[in-house]
């Protein structure tokens, strides 16, 4: 889940740089005369150059006209990309290989840590946590912009119940957006992840059609197999028919209707 190390060094390089000079047209931090005393700068001193820089964009043309560091076109594009950053509030949901997960406003994002893993920057708090980021593009993934404040808040279950369907509805939707540059990417859903079984229709007809012949039993018996006889019939649907959601859905009531009548008849059974 993190950038690579020549990357993420390229990456402060050009970040501090941008800084350094956002600094030197604003006068913000007296006594910084180069972009090595300014990386050697505290975070909170940072963060006053930081703040701005993001309301002030126009100072990132102003640097890449100036290109007082003498960047190459490629370095410079990198920096010129930045002006499509999101800055704001993000719940910090979840740490996957790949990217860790940061979600604000419905959208849910994979981003990279750039030298150390969001779970020690946040000396492994437990999830979800609130936390003031900024997100960058950078070489086609989506990083932070090396300062992130974390909020001491705890979350009740209600939170994090909607938190995880989210996450859940993101993800199964191919939504988690790895990428801030035109043409974003975004991350495989339940059905690229999981391709089928070659024997997956001859086993679910075979289902299908065994749970056609359950009848007769007790009262509990008989419901039970009302139980398995819709499931196999919503599997069915899901298999045969995967972008029918309607029919899907209608399957799927009928389990619910299934399992609301073994609910009585397990409710009037006398112990």
């Amino acid at each position: 889940m993190l950038l690579s190390q020549e990357d993420a060094a390229q990456f402060f390089r050009l970040m501090w740089g941008l800084h350094n000079y956002v600094n030197r047209q604003q006068h913000l931090l007296l006594n910084v005369n180069s972009c090595e005393a300014y990386a050697r700068l505290d975070t909170q001193q940072k963060m006053i150059v930081r703040d701005a820089l993001w309301k002030r964009l126009d100072l990132i043309d102003a640097y890449l006209q100036a290109n007082p560091d003498k960047l190459s076109e490629e370095e410079l594009m990198i920096i010129g990309k930045w002006k499509g950053h999101i800055a704001g509030k993000f719940y910090i949901f979840r740490y996957l290989k790949d990217y860790t997960i940061f979600m604000n406003d419905s959208h849910v994002y994979g981003v990279k840590g750039l030298y150390e893993p969001f779970e020690v920057i946040l000396e492994g708090r437990p999830l979800p946590i609130l936390v003031e980021a900024v997100l960058l593009p950078y070489k086609g993934q989506i990083v932070f912009d090396g300062i992130c404040e974390s909020y001491e808040i705890y979350f009740g279950s209600g939170v994090r119940k909607n938190l995880t369907e989210e996450y859940l509805a993101a993800k199964q939707n191919g939504r988690i957006q790895i990428s801030l540059e035109a043409g974003a990417e975004f991350g495989q859903s339940f059905s690229q992840e999981r391709a089928l079984g070659p024997e997956s229709e001859k086993v679910v007809a075979e289902i299908v059609q065994s749970s056609g012949r359950l009848r007769g039993g007790t009262a509990i018996q008989s419901t039970a197999f009302g139980v398995l006889r819709a499931s196999a019939k919503t599997v069915e649907a899901a298999v045969l028919h995967p972008e029918d959601l309607a029919e899907i859905q209608k399957a799927g009531r009928q389990i619910s209707n299934a399992l609301r009548r073994l609910g009585k008849v397990l409710g009037r059974a006398e112990m």
